[in-house]
């Protein structure tokens, strides 16, 4: 699977987005937003600093006034390349100089801001103390729903995410699993993974017999068995957007039981994803899976939410759980995961992307979903 090579954003995208996220800060109350690298960053601009720096970059947006990016002299260069650069101001400083003090002359001097969950504490500490009449709040409790409605141009990209780990799946089942290591396995899963495009793996979860009954066992060294169930869970980013699907397969002929709990799961799932429709709180997602496996007496073995957002990373909000009362909205993405776990038996987990139509959901996974036998 090649596909064609997306369309790059423009600057004009990444316009949109600063706009959009000062009008949300404004909305929120905030003065403003001051958002540190890392996915916020590329999100809104299209820059990614280098990974291990300590020097301050900070993009400061306020409702009325032109995105500034502070960044260091010596990196002004590559942000001034980056795709949305054309959107906004570089005010750099250089080592010796204060880049609080440079950061402050941007803010209102009590002002309430959001600010990105993954700043630096010394970065959030240095602004406070140049300006102590200010306070903040994180981006995930301020403005959670920051990143959560895609474009169509993001749902493409989302789209062709999930279809490369589809094509993983329909290749990884061709595999022979008995008498290999989990460890053997997720390395295939990871160059199945790259092979149809991701330049990112952020999880490959292959979890035999009772290691199933753990969600997030990921790989050992366990060899697995003939009769085992195995809780294949893979992902990551192309083109910048995530992807992650669950399924579970049987190494040989299952047992009565292992085919009913798979059976159950696979319902739970279809439930979860008809719940899916414009207006609907997230909970309703949870409430509809859950229902089906509680019904069966399996409850206390589902010990997850059923569901994630997922954009530029891999886990965002919204959340699929009992409480969360944000109302769906068309564009949103997320997963739709329910499992049974049996300690020290087997686990079962089944999942889809999904995303909100403007009359319900669509699946960005579709592989099969009843029970695949592997050699």
């Amino acid at each position: 699977m090649t596909g064609s090579t997306p369309a790059p954003f423009t600057a004009d995208d990444y316009r949109a987005r600063m706009d959009r996220a000062a009008r949300a800060a404004a909305d929120a109350g905030l003065a403003g937003l001051l958002v540190a690298p890392g996915p916020d960053l590329v999100w809104l601009t299209g820059y990614a600093p280098p990974a291990a720096t300590e020097r301050l970059t900070l993009l400061v947006l306020a409702p009325g006034r032109a995105p500034v990016l502070v960044v260091p002299t010596l990196e002004a260069p590559d942000a001034a390349k980056a795709a949305g650069a054309a959107a906004l101001s570089l005010r750099d400083w250089t080592d010796g100089k204060d880049p609080y003090a440079a950061t402050a002359a941007l803010l209102d001097v009590d002002g309430r801001f959001g600010i990105s969950d993954n700043a630096w504490a010394m970065h959030l500490l240095g602004l406070q103390r140049v300006l102590p009449g200010t306070t903040y709040a994180s981006l995930t409790d301020a403005l959670p729903m920051l990143r959560a409605v895609k474009d169509e141009a993001e749902l493409e990209l989302m789209a062709a995410a999930g279809a490369a780990a589809d094509a993983t799946f329909e290749e990884i089942r061709k595999v022979p699993f008995a008498g290999r290591r989990e460890s053997e396995v997720g390395a295939d899963l990871a160059d199945l993974l790259r092979r149809f495009g991701h330049s990112q793996v952020d999880f490959t979860i292959v979890a035999s017999g009772p290691n199933g009954a753990n969600p997030h066992h990921e790989v050992g060294d366990r060899v697995i068995q003939h009769g085992d169930m195995v809780v294949l869970d893979f992902g990551g980013l192309k083109d910048g957007y995530g992807s992650d699907t669950s399924r579970t397969v049987h190494v040989g002929e299952p047992t009565e039981e292992e085919r009913r709990v798979h059976d159950l799961v696979r319902e739970a799932q279809e439930a979860g994803f008809r719940a899916v429709r414009p207006g609907v709180a997230c909970q309703e997602v949870d409430r509809a899976a859950r229902a089906v496996i509680e019904a069966a007496g399996y409850g206390e073995y589902f010990i997850h939410r059923t569901g994630h957002g997922i954009g530029v990373t891999t886990h965002e909000p919204p959340y699929m759980i009992e409480g969360e009362l944000q109302p769906l909205v068309p564009g949103m993405c997320f997963s739709v995961e329910p499992g049974v776990y049996l300690p020290d038996r087997f686990g079962v987990r089944i999942e889809d992307i999904v995303t909100v139509t403007e009359d319900g959901g669509r699946r960005l996974n579709d592989t099969d979903r009843e029970m695949v036998i592997v050699d």
